[in-house]
């Protein structure tokens, strides 16, 4: 997906991690993998329904990267490639990606999200403009339109949007599962540790993802080093880096973090 390295992996590392997340899991669980075309020629549809074919040899859940090449077509045009893009799979879910996270995105208008979100076996979308306003139009085009479609929030700097009806997707969550499970129980749960804990998370994904967004990768590497998850805070060589004092900044925004966790829920403190 978006927070690893689709766009700059090669299709044998890709076919790995396909095979290596389902061996991992174990058979039944879903998982979403998402497709990226942008280095590739030729008929831009026959290129996505190639990487969903390996994607279904997994039984995983293909995620609709948007190229550059979508970007010059009409409304109509982008409804039947995503048309005929999902023809005859059992699911896909689209990607409206701001440009602020790849030049390949795109903000659609809303004769396209509306015709994406009317297309059956496209069950929901992933919605990364980091606009609340533009979020809250698309939930209320869902709520009109197509009640049981899923609006994935991709905005890490707005993530009470779940608040409000968005499902998420954040690569925010990634630095931390066990902390936003932490939130998401207390929302439930009507407890007041909500607020702390989710504005916590809240200042971790306004430092995470400030400029230039895309480097968020390495903010996320650099977290994870310091929660002793993965043994080392480099990350691929062609992805964004952020300065060397990333360390002291995520150091700061993890203590806030466990010191918000409820004594039970945190391993760390």
């Amino acid at each position: 997906m978006d927070t690893g390295y689709v766009n700059l992996i090669s299709d044998e590392a890709k076919r790995n991690v396909l095979h290596c997340t389902r061996a991992a899991l174990g058979p039944g669980v879903p998982f979403y993998a998402g497709i990226y075309v942008e280095h590739n020629t030729g008929d831009l549809a026959g290129l996505y329904r190639r990487e969903i074919e390996q994607i279904l040899t997994v039984d995983a859940v293909p995620v609709i990267f948007q190229s550059i090449r979508m970007h010059g077509l009409s409304s109509t045009d982008k409804i039947k490639l995503y048309q005929e893009i999902c023809r005859d799979i059992p699911e896909a879910i689209a990607f409206e990606l701001g440009a602020m996270f790849a030049t390949n995105g795109e903000i659609w208008d809303d004769v396209t999200a509306q015709g994406i979100m009317e297309i059956p076996n496209i069950s929901g979308m992933k919605h990364s403009s980091l606009s609340r306003s533009l979020e809250m139009q698309r939930l209320h085009m869902r709520d009109k339109i197509r009640p049981d479609f899923r609006i994935y929030t991709g905005n890490d700097l707005g993530i009470s949007m779940v608040e409000y009806g968005s499902d998420y997707l954040l690569g925010l969550a990634t630095f931390f599962p066990e902390a936003f499970s932490a939130r998401d129980r207390a929302w439930q749960n009507g407890s007041l540790s909500y607020f702390a804990l989710s504005d916590a998370l809240q200042h971790l994904g306004n430092v995470a993802f400030r400029a230039p967004v895309p480097a968020y990768k390495h903010s996320a590497a650099v977290f994870l080093h310091l929660r002793h998850r993965i043994p080392s805070a480099l990350t691929h060589p062609n992805s964004p880096s952020r300065p060397l004092w990333e360390n002291e900044m995520m150091s700061e925004c993890l203590d806030r973090i466990l010191s918000a966790m409820p004594s039970e829920e945190s391993k760390e403190k």
